[in-house]
């Protein structure tokens, strides 16, 4: 996607609640006049109108969904007050893969735009950032169905875990999203789990008691499963969707350990 038509779907996506007033402090002369056509794999496609309504649609979630990862990894990001190279780098190449270098560049300064809009507003007072960002996560919970917030948060795990350290203030602050965006708060230690190679991981991936009866494994991997299948997501885009199939894959060998250590067949 151009950045200018990227950069318009941010500004439709805050016009429409609480970010509205912060719009024009985080984009403010960074936007410009939209792309009547945008070339993709050597051709042109038109956002104009015609029969594309459908492909319009899942650009908009899309671009909803990468404004709200860029939203909420500013809350995060900052939560242990230092700001790592990796995580922006992380968010970056992220954005870099989907849309290209000009919309990696202009997320980055979203994201810098971001850092000092809270350091003014929190100068003020400390709850005022916080506040928006719950205000956001309300937005967010309106507009996506329960398996695309799972994997919003996912990316937000992701960009905690890169620097190699989860600080106990990021694992507070992915605690209060899933709150905002009404997801247990179980599954921030699946997904911090999913990387792990023991047994007590793959449990606390599947969300479930080592003490559990093998039916009560059964049932909470197949309960993982549906919950994280990656064709919940695939409006998202194709990168979303490859994030998903790894993570799905994740899940299927903590499963496996599992299976294997209690000799379930």
């Amino acid at each position: 996607m151009g950045a200018a038509k990227w950069i318009g779907g941010v500004l439709g996506f805050m016009a429409m609640g609480p970010l509205g007033a912060l719009a024009g402090f985080v984009l403010g002369r960074m936007f410009d006049n939209s792309f009547d056509t945008e070339k993709i794999d050597g051709k042109h496609k038109d956002y104009r109108g015609g029969n594309n309504a459908g492909g319009e649609f899942e650009e908009g979630q899309r671009t909803s969904f990468m404004f709200s990862m860029l939203v909420l990894a500013s809350y995060v990001i900052k939560a242990d007050g230092k700001v790592m190279h990796s995580e922006m780098e992380y968010v970056r190449e992220f954005l870099r893969r989907n849309f290209g270098d000009s919309a990696a560049a202009q997320g980055n300064q979203i994201l810098l735009n971001l850092f000092e809009r809270r350091k003014q507003m929190d100068s003020v007072n400390p709850e005022a950032f916080k506040n928006t960002i719950r205000d956001c996560g309300k937005q967010i919970a309106d507009n996506m169905n329960y398996e695309q917030r799972l994997q919003l948060l996912d990316f937000l795990v992701e960009i905690v875990k890169v620097d190699g350290h989860v600080a106990p203030e990021e694992v507070a602050a992915l605690k209060e999203i899933c709150a905002m965006l009404y997801l247990a708060e179980d599954e921030i230690d699946s997904l911090l789990s999913l990387s792990g190679n023991t047994l007590e991981d793959a449990y606390k991936v599947l969300e479930v008691s080592p003490n559990a009866t093998d039916d009560e494994v059964k049932a909470a991997y197949r309960r993982q499963a549906l919950k994280h299948h990656p064709d919940k997501v695939a409006s998202l885009g194709e990168d979303v969707r490859r994030a998903a199939e790894k993570k799905f894959q994740e899940i299927n060998n903590a499963k496996e350990r599992i299976y294997k250590e209690r000799g379930i067949r």
